[in-house]
């Protein structure tokens, strides 16, 4: 654990330290701690400063935990783990992983993150990534039959997700075709998959997931879409960070083996279930095309159905939807 981190962690409480605690507890100087103190602030985290008291945090901070959360892993999904990393600040956890060297690319392994300097999300939209409050975590999966064999691949992710939630005590949680977590009509997930190697042949899948666990008004203003976090789902609650980490790990492992096993087959009918938007008029916006009409589910391949006014039922493989409410269009 580097200076930063272990400062970090002495301030997590949201008590006050004094510059003497800290100095002797880091091994430092006083101005050292102080310059470890802007290196925080520089990563977003509010540090307040009361003369006679000390230093303390805006507010408490759970720090994700490496021991905590193999705590609370099951044995397949240890099993299923080939490495767990967390970072306090990465530009993406996708494209950490995405970058790796080819001997590095294991099966099974995972990059956590408190802050991402670059998220992104699909459409090259950026992914609002505040310090320690949200869940940014990608994982590495392998295939062998090739890119066709991925597919659905988000769908029965999603599934996961979703089945974490409601062992965390979240329920009614819905899935938008094809990779948004979804609550009371308001973004709290989503989904971003992003496959490489042979068509024909091995690819590997960088999973990842955004998970909103408390976002304030101030950090969403760039946010274009109505969204909502777990924290006020929860009426205020505070949200166990490694447990839920933990918990969406175990679903993830199995959902993953099992779709590497049989596809998107076995997970057709849940994902209907959870679908928000079945039976309502959307767009699908493909590039500069949108074709409109009445969402009718998935397919058996995870393409999504759109019946035409002239009762045409048509599969697409890609785009974003969107309701279409009257003339009006809402993400």
């Amino acid at each position: 654990m580097d200076k930063n981190q272990y400062l970090l962690s002495l301030l997590a409480d949201g008590a006050f330290h004094s510059g003497t605690e800290l100095a002797h507890s880091l091994g430092v100087s006083r101005t050292c701690v102080w310059q470890h103190l802007n290196a925080l602030t520089a990563l977003g985290v509010t540090v307040l400063a009361v003369t006679g008291k000390g230093y303390r945090l805006e507010h408490s901070v759970e720090l994700l935990s490496v021991e905590h959360i193999y705590a609370q892993l099951t044995e397949h999904a240890k099993q299923s783990i080939s490495l767990l990393e967390i970072f306090l600040q990465i530009d993406s956890t996708n494209r950490y992983l995405v970058d790796l060297p080819n001997h590095d690319l294991t099966q099974g392994r995972v990059c956590l993150a408190e802050m991402q300097t670059a998220g992104k999300g699909r459409r090259g939209r950026n992914w609002v990534s505040p310090f320690g409050s949200n869940i940014y975590l990608s994982i590495i999966w392998q295939f062998n039959q090739g890119y066709a064999s991925t597919q659905g691949l988000s769908l029965a992710v999603g599934i996961a997700v979703v089945r974490a939630l409601h062992a965390y005590g979240v329920t009614a949680v819905g899935l938008k075709w094809p990779n948004d977590i979804f609550y009371a009509g308001k973004k709290l997930g989503g989904i971003l998959i992003e496959i490489a190697g042979e068509a024909e042949g091995p690819c590997r899948a960088v999973i990842g997931l955004g998970l909103n666990v408390l976002l304030t008004q101030h950090e969403a203003k760039s946010i274009t879409q109505a969204w909502t976090d777990l924290t006020h789902i929860l009426d205020d609650k505070v949200v166990n960070r490694n447990r839920l980490v933990a918990t969406v790990l175990t679903h993830l492992m199995m959902v993953l083996n099992e779709f590497q096993h049989t596809g998107l087959a076995s997970f057709i009918n849940e994902w209907s279930t959870y679908d928000c938007l079945k039976h309502q008029a959307i767009t699908l916006l493909i590039g500069e095309r949108s074709v409109s009409g009445m969402m009718r589910g998935i397919n058996e391949n995870g393409l999504v159905l759109i019946e035409h006014h002239d009762g045409r039922i048509q599969a697409f493989a890609s785009g974003e939807v969107s309701i279409r409410l009257g003339n009006e269009v809402t993400y």
